[in-house]
């Protein structure tokens, strides 16, 4: 095959489209904003490279020819696949990875993820991870998401971080738990079976850092891998833990469990938002961050 020889470009198969439907040079032009001898140019150009007419002369008419008729399909599945590609290039279709801790991604992200599906992209393809706090930011940090929601702390020097929401946390126990009955002491906080989130996640640095510096060493009876086990553990009588609102606000309310009044003060953490420095934002990433920010003011006048 010789690579020099002549090439069809995508400008002549749309002039042969165009001069097909209107069947003068001059229509097909005013179609196309091209002059008319602009397009009996390209025209012939086209048929010098195939090396065959396409039309047929008749009365200052162009009709299709056989091949003509033939190729017509063809050339306009391909301008209408080039045209495809062109809105996309300028509207891409969203297409995330993002990576949320247990709490984000089980409780606050499904109903965030539905409004930006239907209010904001209908065609987006959203993928996403959930594991632990550090799960999260390992995966932002070797570029394998977008972005991560995460309820603990974290660092790194290409990591951009952002408060996103509060997020308070509540002691809980079982309706027939001894704690349920009245003010919980230190002693008898340090003494409970305590059910717990595995090291790693942001839960357990929150409880370690909150709760076990104040009243001391906890009793841990069980780890457990997911928010949703220990609270329905606790609910069955094993013993207390210290969870999410969002994770246990359906439970408080049908009596599952209740709240244990500890004294304590106000438990509560931001929830964030990470990104690498070094990822290039996205006009999809652009819109998800700004659904982001809205569900926070939605979030805050709510409170």
């Amino acid at each position: 095959m010789d690579n020099k020889a002549p090439r069809v470009t995508l400008r002549q198969w749309a002039v042969f489209a165009a001069i097909a439907q209107c069947e003068t040079t001059t229509a097909a032009g005013e179609q196309l904003g091209l002059s008319q001898s602009a397009v009996s140019s390209a025209l012939a150009e086209l048929e010098s490279t195939l090396g065959h007419p396409l039309f047929d002369r008749h009365a200052r008419r162009l009709h299709l020819n056989a091949l003509g008729r033939q190729l017509l399909p063809q050339a306009q599945a391909l301008l209408d696949h080039a045209d495809a590609l062109e809105r996309a290039t300028v509207q891409p279709n969203v297409r995330l990875k993002l990576a949320a801790s247990s709490t984000i991604g089980n409780y606050v992200l499904p109903a965030l993820l539905a409004s930006f599906r239907q209010q904001i992209a209908p065609d987006s393809q959203l993928d996403v991870l959930i594991g632990n706090t550090q799960d999260v930011v390992d995966a932002v940090q070797r570029f394998e998401v977008d972005i991560g929601l995460i309820e603990g702390t974290c660092r790194g020097e290409a990591l951009e971080i952002e408060t996103w929401i509060d997020d308070e946390m509540v002691i809980v126990a079982a309706p027939g738990h001894p704690l349920a009955q009245g003010p919980a002491s230190h002693a008898a906080l340090r003494e409970a079976g305590w059910l717990m989130r595995e090291p790693g996640s942001g839960t357990r640095e929150l409880v370690d850092s909150r709760i076990a510096s104040v009243v001391g060493p906890l009793h841990v009876a069980l780890e457990l891998g997911h928010s949703e086990a220990i609270q329905r553990t606790v609910a069955a009588g094993y013993g207390i833990s210290c969870l999410s609102r969002h994770v246990v606000a359906d439970a408080l309310r049908d009596g599952r469990l209740v709240e244990v009044q500890s004294g304590l003060p106000r438990i509560a953490r931001p929830l964030l938002i990470v990104r690498h420095r070094d990822k290039h934002p996205t006009h999809g990433l652009t819109q998800f961050i700004d659904a982001l920010h809205g569900h926070a003011s939605l979030h805050s006048d709510d409170s």
